[in-house]
């Protein structure tokens, strides 16, 4: 049985009109890769303009007034070629994605994925695909950007496979992954410990005794799983599916999984595939539990009251996530090759690596560009201009606690479609925001919360997200002439929706007073 086509009508309401205006116009833009290097030669062009003038403006990481870098001086120039290749090879998802889809390759041409996810739909009730599959992008939090990498594209498979349209579970594993950055199901993500880090940082240039406990946003963060649930199923099922009816799917169909039922091969092997994963598990979590265990931090390294010293960023373990992924796909994807009769040998190993990387050629293209981009936009200063200038306008408003939240998370939305990384965009703007908001009595655990918000809603909108270009690849391998253009389209509703109603739920948790997290508050009071 194969999914049925989607059907050529579709509802043309106003903001079905709205989204398909949304899509052309962002689909006439350039190539991504072009657009990156356009984009970068702008930056350059503008630094050049704005790198002799003075800005009253102080940069938190120096305590100087904030100069912009002239990218078109002949230092400047000549040291961007010197980075070129180093600003490429380490662009962070590169390595990430590549070796993840190594072992996803493997598993995917072995056929272990297309029959798992076929054995999954047997039992889970179609009407729950969506909010399942927005669920587990929040949970994929625990292991860092794993879930790009992994949720996104099996989202496309299992609604595909299940007869919907695959652009949709694109769209709803996006919601959750990445628009639902800063939730947390139950369990805190890295991000907890990294941000509060921040935070105290700040926090401690006007009050040294502030301590910042790393779960100060856990209850709110919690919390919002269910909102970011319950919106994502909404706009899915009811916004995103209908518009895309009249959007034909034509990827390769040899590549399109199917939802035939399970041969009798298919059965032993995926039981032995599962044999296979429990047993790596099994000795995984006996090198894991033990006290002494390699995985943990070093020794010496600092932990902040109730942190694992397994969930710090120096600990092996969280450096260690993808090649984690790499062999929990590997091993069953070869498990269940050997005995469904679809492996061979190690050649056809190889030969599922070596597709999954040919599959990956237009994503390399555009990483290296969007690294260039980047890269140059940081050295500029521009980005952190606009953040701080941003805040300190924020702070010369005045505005009533109420509107000064709500303006703390449009600004960080807005500072967002310019900087991609959440740290990077928290070091700049947290340095000014904290500090000042501490004046007003204002918790540095409110505006982190606030903060959180913000960054969140814009993520799955701005092309600078150094995961986009990825996502537009999946969204090409089943309908063909997505663009930049489709992907915001697509993911539109969402990031104005959650923005709305996030910032609703935060104020709510303010005017109720509900606990923002451990040790946390709402007001800041001076010791003495």
């Amino acid at each position: 049985m194969t999914p049925a086509t989607p059907d050529t009508a579709a509802p043309r309401g106003w903001i079905a009109r709205s989204l398909d205006l949304v899509e052309r116009i962002g689909n006439k833009l350039p190539d991504p890769a072009v657009l990156f290097l356009l984009l970068m030669l702008v930056v350059w062009v503008v630094s050049w303009a704005m790198s002799g003038m003075s800005f009253d403006a102080l940069d938190p990481r120096t305590g100087n007034p904030i100069e912009i870098k002239n990218l078109l001086a002949g230092a400047s120039l000549t040291g961007f070629m010197a980075a070129m290749v180093n600003t490429f090879v380490t662009f962070p998802p590169l390595g990430v994605v590549l070796v993840a889809m190594l072992g996803l390759g493997v598993a995917e041409h072995t056929g272990f994925i297309s029959a798992a996810l076929r054995a999954a739909l047997t039992v889970t009730p179609k009407m729950l695909l969506t909010p399942a599959l927005i669920a587990v992008g929040i949970l994929s939090h625990i292991a860092v950007d794993a879930g790009y990498v992994l949720v996104i594209p099996l989202g496309a498979v299992i609604f595909y496979a299940a007869g919907r349209h695959p652009l949709a579970g694109i769209a709803a594993a996006f919601a959750g992954v990445s628009g639902g950055f800063s939730a947390t199901f139950f369990i805190p993500s890295s991000l907890d410990p990294l941000l509060s880090g921040l935070t105290q940082a700040a926090a401690n240039l006007t009050d040294p005794t502030v301590v910042v406990n790393p779960l100060n946003n856990y209850v709110f963060t919690t919390a919002s799983t269910f909102l970011i649930i319950a919106i994502g199923w909404f706009l899915t099922d009811r916004v995103i599916e209908p518009r895309l009816k009249a959007t034909k799917v034509d990827g390769d169909p040899a590549e399109m999984p199917k939802l035939d039922p399970l041969t009798a091969a298919e059965k032993s092997g995926l039981g032995w595939a599962a044999m296979a994963m429990a047993i790596v598990a099994a000795g995984f979590l006996m090198t894991v539990l033990p006290e002494a265990s390699p995985w943990r931090a070093p020794a010496g390294t600092a932990l902040l009251e109730g942190q694992s010293n397994l969930l710090v960023a120096q600990a092996p373990l969280m450096q260690s996530i993808v090649p984690l992924i790499f062999i929990f796909f590997l091993v069953p994807g070869v498990v269940y090759g050997l005995v469904s009769g679809t492996v061979k040998n190690h050649r056809d190993v190889v030969q599922g690596m070596a597709k999954a990387m040919s599959g990956m050629g237009y994503y390399i293209v555009m990483a290296f560009f969007c690294a260039q981009f980047i890269y140059a936009f940081g050295q500029s200063n521009l980005g952190a201009l606009l953040a701080i200038e941003g805040a300190n306008g924020l702070r010369a408003l005045g505005l009533p606690l109420g509107f000064t939240l709500v303006g703390i998370v449009f600004l960080s939305a807005f500072v967002n479609l310019l900087v991609g990384s959440a740290s990077a965009k928290w070091a700049l703007i947290g340095a000014v925001m904290v500090p000042m908001l501490m004046e007003l009595g204002i918790s540095p655990d409110l505006t982190q919360a606030a903060y959180r918000v913000g960054d969140s809603s814009t993520n799955i909108i701005t092309p600078l997200l150094p995961y986009f270009p990825l996502i537009v690849v999946f969204c090409r391998k089943y309908v063909k002439s997505s663009g930049i253009g489709t992907l915001v389209a697509l993911m539109l509703p969402f990031s104005v929706t959650l923005l709305v109603l996030w910032t609703g739920f935060l104020l709510a948790f303010w005017a109720l007073g509900i606990p923002l997290g451990v040790g946390a508050s709402y007001e800041y009071v001076p010791a003495g």
